[in-house]
């Protein structure tokens, strides 16, 4: 089963520390995984930006019992039920809801103002506004929020860089893929493969590049501004062109896409042909900084435990 959102969790984290002793967050945590049958693989599924999910999961299933005050922390890593706590599990037995359990405690109201309202000094339905992103249908933590927007703001900025791309001129577009091949690792210096790879005159590029700076192996690289699909019979036709070029890994570049009669072609092939559509190709820049800036950057950081070890 996939792993619970840490709305979820609430409830069965506090049923596991019903007992009203001291429970490390180890040990609730390898009560919760046989609760939930989680598998090895569910355990071991990461965020997009790193850390372990479902660690992440638990960390903020714990903050907002603490935060509303249904748990408390008792030294390092370490939980004991709290009455209120106790009367909440009695309650809901179905499970904890924030809109409709936590919500009505001034300590975890106070909480989640704090961050999202007190510090910036936004107006109250601003803040509900901010609230509802956070706290939706299907809760999320705060670094799936991130991850989310953060996946938002690339879509369109790839949009608009494939865009931007369809729109320049042929020289201009022999001058991107020679510097996205390079930032890459291939090509040698961008010297060798603007040397390497010239213009055809149709509005694309073809040439062969190295595989590395030590030309160990060439790569033969096509790449052309298609604006409709990119069918068998030009892929075919490029993997022909290999033999010629005494290459035997091929790189076909287009600003559209493949048909699914291409890709299945490039499959069944013992030559290494790489296909990057648009979609792809836009991507790539944005990874390997053609054609984009940095705008802002965001750190998120956790407790060092280790520092507050006392020895």
């Amino acid at each position: 089963m996939p792993i619970p959102d840490y709305e979820d969790l609430m409830l069965p984290f506090l049923s596991v520390i019903q007992d009203g002793n001291i429970h490390l967050l180890s040990d609730i945590k390898t009560k919760l995984v046989s609760q939930f049958g989680l598998s090895s693989a569910e355990l071991s599924e990461r965020l997009p930006a790193g850390g372990n999910k479902f660690d992440n999961k638990i960390g903020w299933a714990s903050t907002h019992l603490k935060k509303g005050m249904l748990v408390e922390s008792v030294g390092r890593g370490s939980y004991r039920i709290t009455n209120r706590g106790l009367e909440t599990l009695r309650a809901c037995r179905s499970g904890i809801s924030i809109q409709e359990q936590l919500s009505t405690y001034k300590e975890f109201n106070d909480f989640r103002k704090s961050g999202l309202h007190r510090a910036r000094g936004v107006d109250d339905h601003k803040h509900d506004d901010r609230h509802k992103l956070i706290y939706s249908q299907t809760p999320k933590t705060p670094e799936e929020v991130l991850e989310d927007s953060y996946r938002s703001i690339r879509s369109a900025l790839a949009d608009n860089l494939l865009e931007q791309v369809k729109a320049c001129s042929p020289a201009f577009f022999e001058t991107l893929v020679i510097d996205l091949l390079v930032a890459m690792g291939y090509g040698g210096s961008r010297e060798d493969a603007g040397q390497a790879i010239g213009r055809s005159g149709d509005g694309g590029i073809d040439g062969i590049i190295k595989e590395d700076k030590l030309g160990l192996d060439v790569i033969y690289v096509q790449a052309k501004r298609w604006d409709t699909n990119v069918g068998r019979p030009i892929v075919q036709a490029f993997t022909g062109s290999l033999e010629g070029k005494r290459a035997r890994k091929g790189v076909l570049i287009t600003t559209s896409r493949f048909s699914p009669e291409a890709l299945d072609f490039v499959d069944k092939i013992e030559k290494r042909i790489v296909l990057i559509d648009g979609e792809e190709l836009a991507q790539l820049m944005i990874d390997y900084n053609v054609g984009v800036t940095e705008v802002s950057r965001y750190i998120t950081k956790r407790i060092d435990y280790d520092y507050f070890e006392e020895g």
